[in-house]
Protein backbone atom coordinates (compact mmCIF):
# COMPACT_ATOMS: atom_id res chain seq x y z
CA UNK A 1 0.00 0.00 0.00
CA UNK A 2 2.72 2.78 0.63
CA UNK A 3 4.63 1.87 -2.55
CA UNK A 4 1.17 2.72 -4.33
CA UNK A 5 0.54 5.79 -2.49
CA UNK A 6 3.93 7.08 -3.69
CA UNK A 7 3.18 6.72 -6.80
CA UNK A 8 -0.17 8.57 -6.32
CA UNK A 9 0.13 11.68 -8.63
CA UNK A 10 -0.29 15.38 -6.32
CA UNK A 11 -3.50 16.74 -7.02
CA UNK A 12 -3.51 19.77 -9.25
CA UNK A 13 -3.74 23.29 -7.05
CA UNK A 14 -6.28 26.03 -7.45
CA UNK A 15 -6.49 29.22 -5.92
CA UNK A 16 -9.84 31.11 -5.53
CA UNK A 17 -9.55 34.59 -5.03
CA UNK A 18 -13.22 36.69 -4.74
CA UNK A 19 -14.32 38.88 -1.51
CA UNK A 20 -17.80 37.46 -1.95
CA UNK A 21 -17.16 33.97 0.88
CA UNK A 22 -19.91 32.39 -0.14
CA UNK A 23 -19.38 32.24 -4.21
CA UNK A 24 -15.82 31.41 -3.40
CA UNK A 25 -16.86 28.22 -1.75
CA UNK A 26 -19.05 27.43 -4.20
CA UNK A 27 -16.34 27.43 -6.88
CA UNK A 28 -14.18 25.54 -4.30
CA UNK A 29 -16.52 23.09 -3.87
CA UNK A 30 -16.89 22.58 -7.78
CA UNK A 31 -13.12 22.36 -8.22
CA UNK A 32 -12.58 19.53 -5.04
CA UNK A 33 -15.27 17.58 -6.94
CA UNK A 34 -12.47 17.32 -9.90
CA UNK A 35 -9.79 16.72 -7.70
CA UNK A 36 -7.93 19.88 -7.03
CA UNK A 37 -6.26 20.82 -4.16
CA UNK A 38 -8.34 24.49 -3.41
CA UNK A 39 -6.74 27.65 -1.72
CA UNK A 40 -9.02 30.43 -0.55
CA UNK A 41 -8.24 34.35 -0.66
CA UNK A 42 -10.58 37.12 -0.41
CA UNK A 43 -8.21 40.28 -1.10
CA UNK A 44 -5.15 41.09 -3.42
CA UNK A 45 -2.73 40.98 -1.10
CA UNK A 46 -3.84 37.85 0.50
CA UNK A 47 -4.43 36.02 -2.47
CA UNK A 48 -0.74 37.29 -3.75
CA UNK A 49 0.49 35.51 -0.82
CA UNK A 50 -1.24 32.62 -0.92
CA UNK A 51 0.09 32.19 -5.12
CA UNK A 52 3.83 32.50 -3.49
CA UNK A 53 3.15 29.33 -1.02
CA UNK A 54 0.87 27.44 -3.18
CA UNK A 55 2.78 27.65 -6.68
CA UNK A 56 -1.16 27.18 -8.14
CA UNK A 57 -1.51 25.21 -11.57
CA UNK A 58 -5.06 27.66 -11.90
CA UNK A 59 -5.66 30.76 -10.45
CA UNK A 60 -9.71 31.94 -10.49
CA UNK A 61 -9.89 35.85 -9.82
CA UNK A 62 -12.33 38.01 -9.22
CA UNK A 63 -11.48 41.70 -11.69
CA UNK A 64 -13.41 43.74 -8.27
CA UNK A 65 -11.72 43.12 -5.47
CA UNK A 66 -11.81 45.97 -2.85
CA UNK A 67 -8.46 47.81 -2.42
CA UNK A 68 -6.22 45.92 -5.05
CA UNK A 69 -8.35 44.87 -7.94
CA UNK A 70 -8.07 42.02 -10.14
CA UNK A 71 -5.67 43.44 -12.69
CA UNK A 72 -3.23 44.47 -10.06
CA UNK A 73 -3.39 41.47 -8.74
CA UNK A 74 -3.19 38.87 -12.35
CA UNK A 75 0.16 41.50 -12.87
CA UNK A 76 1.65 41.59 -9.80
CA UNK A 77 1.22 37.35 -10.56
CA UNK A 78 2.39 37.76 -13.49
CA UNK A 79 5.97 38.79 -12.49
CA UNK A 80 6.48 35.13 -10.45
CA UNK A 81 3.84 32.58 -11.92
CA UNK A 82 2.83 31.42 -15.06
CA UNK A 83 -0.43 29.60 -14.01
CA UNK A 84 -3.49 30.09 -15.87
CA UNK A 85 -6.18 32.79 -14.72
CA UNK A 86 -9.57 32.57 -15.35
CA UNK A 87 -10.60 36.02 -14.51
CA UNK A 88 -14.61 36.96 -13.28
CA UNK A 89 -16.30 40.39 -13.37
CA UNK A 90 -18.98 41.36 -12.76
CA UNK A 91 -19.00 44.02 -15.36
CA UNK A 92 -19.46 42.91 -18.99
CA UNK A 93 -18.16 46.00 -20.93
CA UNK A 94 -15.83 44.62 -23.53
CA UNK A 95 -12.58 47.26 -21.99
CA UNK A 96 -13.10 45.46 -18.73
CA UNK A 97 -12.21 42.17 -20.52
CA UNK A 98 -9.74 43.36 -22.40
CA UNK A 99 -7.82 45.02 -19.56
CA UNK A 100 -8.03 41.72 -18.08
CA UNK A 101 -6.76 39.85 -20.44
CA UNK A 102 -3.76 42.55 -21.37
CA UNK A 103 -2.40 41.86 -17.97
CA UNK A 104 -2.09 38.26 -18.46
CA UNK A 105 -6.06 36.71 -17.79
CA UNK A 106 -6.06 33.58 -19.85
CA UNK A 107 -9.89 33.87 -20.12
CA UNK A 108 -12.92 35.18 -17.96
CA UNK A 109 -16.33 34.79 -17.29
CA UNK A 110 -19.43 37.76 -16.41
CA UNK A 111 -21.18 36.77 -13.18
CA UNK A 112 -23.17 35.54 -12.53
CA UNK A 113 -22.05 32.18 -14.20
CA UNK A 114 -22.56 28.87 -14.25
CA UNK A 115 -19.76 27.01 -12.09
CA UNK A 116 -19.90 23.90 -14.45
CA UNK A 117 -19.19 26.14 -17.16
CA UNK A 118 -16.35 27.44 -15.10
CA UNK A 119 -14.87 23.57 -14.67
CA UNK A 120 -15.42 23.48 -18.09
CA UNK A 121 -13.26 26.12 -19.32
CA UNK A 122 -10.59 25.48 -16.53
CA UNK A 123 -10.27 21.48 -17.78
CA UNK A 124 -10.36 23.14 -21.17
CA UNK A 125 -7.01 25.29 -20.13
CA UNK A 126 -5.29 22.71 -18.70
CA UNK A 127 -4.91 20.55 -21.96
CA UNK A 128 -1.98 20.93 -23.55
CA UNK A 129 -2.24 21.85 -27.45
CA UNK A 130 -3.02 18.58 -28.88
CA UNK A 131 -1.11 19.36 -32.52
CA UNK A 132 2.09 20.13 -30.39
CA UNK A 133 1.56 17.17 -28.05
CA UNK A 134 1.17 15.13 -30.05
CA UNK A 135 3.46 15.80 -33.18
CA UNK A 136 6.45 14.50 -34.55
CA UNK A 137 8.25 17.14 -33.51
CA UNK A 138 7.21 16.95 -29.91
CA UNK A 139 10.69 15.37 -28.83
CA UNK A 140 12.99 16.95 -31.52
CA UNK A 141 14.92 19.96 -31.89
CA UNK A 142 12.86 22.99 -31.26
CA UNK A 143 10.95 24.37 -33.93
CA UNK A 144 12.96 27.57 -35.65
CA UNK A 145 11.34 30.55 -37.51
CA UNK A 146 13.89 32.50 -38.66
CA UNK A 147 15.37 34.77 -35.22
CA UNK A 148 12.52 32.49 -33.43
CA UNK A 149 13.18 29.31 -31.63
CA UNK A 150 10.30 27.66 -29.52
CA UNK A 151 11.31 24.29 -27.75
CA UNK A 152 7.86 23.15 -27.46
CA UNK A 153 9.01 20.30 -24.83
CA UNK A 154 10.19 22.80 -22.67
CA UNK A 155 8.19 25.45 -23.13
CA UNK A 156 10.60 27.58 -24.04
CA UNK A 157 10.79 30.09 -26.69
CA UNK A 158 13.37 32.83 -27.76
CA UNK A 159 13.56 35.53 -29.93
CA UNK A 160 17.34 36.17 -31.16
CA UNK A 161 18.27 34.28 -28.64
CA UNK A 162 16.37 36.21 -25.37
CA UNK A 163 13.34 34.59 -24.15
CA UNK A 164 10.16 35.78 -24.52
CA UNK A 165 7.85 35.83 -22.09
CA UNK A 166 5.05 34.42 -23.13
CA UNK A 167 1.78 33.46 -20.82
CA UNK A 168 0.83 29.56 -20.74
CA UNK A 169 -2.26 30.10 -23.24
CA UNK A 170 0.09 32.43 -25.69
CA UNK A 171 2.36 29.72 -25.63
CA UNK A 172 -0.05 27.19 -26.54
CA UNK A 173 -1.23 29.51 -29.29
CA UNK A 174 2.38 29.75 -31.17
CA UNK A 175 2.77 25.88 -30.27
CA UNK A 176 -0.35 24.97 -32.38
CA UNK A 177 0.39 27.53 -35.29
CA UNK A 178 4.05 26.81 -35.43
CA UNK A 179 3.05 22.84 -34.90
CA UNK A 180 1.27 23.10 -38.51
CA UNK A 181 2.82 25.89 -40.56
CA UNK A 182 0.92 24.59 -43.58
CA UNK A 183 -2.34 24.95 -42.28
CA UNK A 184 -4.27 28.54 -41.91
CA UNK A 185 -6.19 28.37 -38.29
CA UNK A 186 -9.76 29.47 -38.77
CA UNK A 187 -10.91 31.08 -34.88
CA UNK A 188 -12.66 27.73 -34.04
CA UNK A 189 -10.20 25.27 -35.21
CA UNK A 190 -7.37 27.25 -33.12
CA UNK A 191 -9.93 27.03 -30.18
CA UNK A 192 -10.15 23.13 -30.87
CA UNK A 193 -6.27 22.59 -30.90
CA UNK A 194 -5.76 25.02 -27.52
CA UNK A 195 -8.67 24.52 -25.54
CA UNK A 196 -10.37 21.29 -27.01
CA UNK A 197 -13.19 20.54 -28.23
CA UNK A 198 -15.60 21.19 -25.73
CA UNK A 199 -14.56 24.93 -25.08
CA UNK A 200 -17.58 27.38 -25.00
CA UNK A 201 -17.49 31.13 -25.15
CA UNK A 202 -16.44 34.00 -27.26
CA UNK A 203 -14.37 32.95 -30.26
CA UNK A 204 -13.13 36.08 -30.56
CA UNK A 205 -11.08 35.35 -27.46
CA UNK A 206 -9.01 34.12 -29.73
CA UNK A 207 -7.78 37.21 -31.17
CA UNK A 208 -6.79 39.07 -28.07
CA UNK A 209 -3.88 35.92 -27.30
CA UNK A 210 -3.24 36.05 -31.12
CA UNK A 211 -2.40 40.20 -30.76
CA UNK A 212 -0.21 39.58 -27.12
CA UNK A 213 1.84 36.70 -28.88
CA UNK A 214 2.54 39.19 -31.80
CA UNK A 215 3.46 41.77 -29.47
CA UNK A 216 5.52 40.08 -28.00
CA UNK A 217 7.08 38.73 -30.88
CA UNK A 218 7.50 42.55 -32.37
CA UNK A 219 5.62 41.71 -34.70
CA UNK A 220 2.92 44.47 -36.51
CA UNK A 221 0.48 45.21 -38.80
CA UNK A 222 2.35 45.32 -41.85
CA UNK A 223 4.80 42.94 -40.79
CA UNK A 224 3.74 39.97 -39.60
CA UNK A 225 6.89 37.62 -39.62
CA UNK A 226 5.87 35.12 -36.76
CA UNK A 227 1.84 35.18 -37.27
CA UNK A 228 0.59 35.97 -40.08
CA UNK A 229 -3.58 36.83 -40.87
CA UNK A 230 -5.00 35.39 -43.85
CA UNK A 231 -8.10 37.64 -44.53
CA UNK A 232 -11.55 35.86 -43.97
CA UNK A 233 -9.85 32.60 -43.13
CA UNK A 234 -7.90 32.86 -39.65
CA UNK A 235 -4.48 32.56 -39.00
CA UNK A 236 -1.18 31.01 -39.68
CA UNK A 237 2.06 30.45 -38.88
CA UNK A 238 4.79 33.40 -40.62
CA UNK A 239 8.42 32.54 -42.23
CA UNK A 240 10.13 34.92 -40.14
CA UNK A 241 11.30 37.11 -43.02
Amino acid sequence: MGSMAQQMPSPRRALVIDDEKALAALVAGYLERDGFEVHLAHDGPEGLTAARSVDPDVVVLDLGLPGMDGVEVCRQLRTFSDCYVVMLTARSEEIDTLIGLSVGADDYMTKPFSPRELQARIAALLRRPRRAADGPTAASEPLRIGALSIDLPGREVLLDGDPVPLTRTEFNVLAALAGSPHIVFSRRVLIEAVWGDNWVGDEHLVDVHVLHVRQKLGDTADAQRYVRTVRGVGYRIGTGG
